[in-house]
């Protein structure tokens, strides 16, 4: 649970402006992984009645998914919390974001698939957890618990 309760996940106001974008970026991406997931949930069991080897294959996929949104929601909020640590591992999740956009976009084979509009929203929340003013509000939270 975020500091604050449930309300504390939609209170920003003290943290610099470009931190407060790369928030919610993070956290409506997050939120809305974790929405197609349960909508995959629904697909995969819908697959596995057809094909159930197929079925299968895909839910774990969209369990991962699953997974992975739910830490993302976590690490965004454990980041607005001043968890130098979770902005490390959010620029990872931007990364793997890379990673995935470019074996989608060759898996396509110019169909024009890729995951391309994805990595650069997780580009730009990542540019601007990293940005001066973002590295001084980190710097300023050091050593307090």
């Amino acid at each position: 649970m975020p500091s604050g309760g449930f309300a504390g996940m939609f209170t920003v106001t003290w943290l610099p402006t470009e931190l407060k974008v790369a928030y919610w970026i993070w956290l409506i991406g997050g939120l809305l992984g974790l929405l197609g997931g349960v909508i995959g949930l629904f697909g995969s069991f819908v697959l596995l009645a057809v094909a159930p080897g197929l079925g299968f294959v895909v839910l774990l996929l969209v369990l991962v998914a699953l997974g992975l949104a739910a830490a993302q929601v976590i690490l965004a909020m454990k980041m607005k919390e001043g968890r130098e640590w979770a902005r490390f591992a959010l620029t990872i999740v931007a990364g793997i974001s890379l990673l995935l956009a470019i074996l989608n976009a060759n898996a396509a084979e110019g169909r024009g698939g890729g995951n391309w509009p994805s990595f650069v929203i997780s580009l730009v929340a990542t540019v601007l957890m990293w940005l001066p003013n973002s590295q001084a509000w980190f710097a300023s939270l050091r050593g307090r618990s």
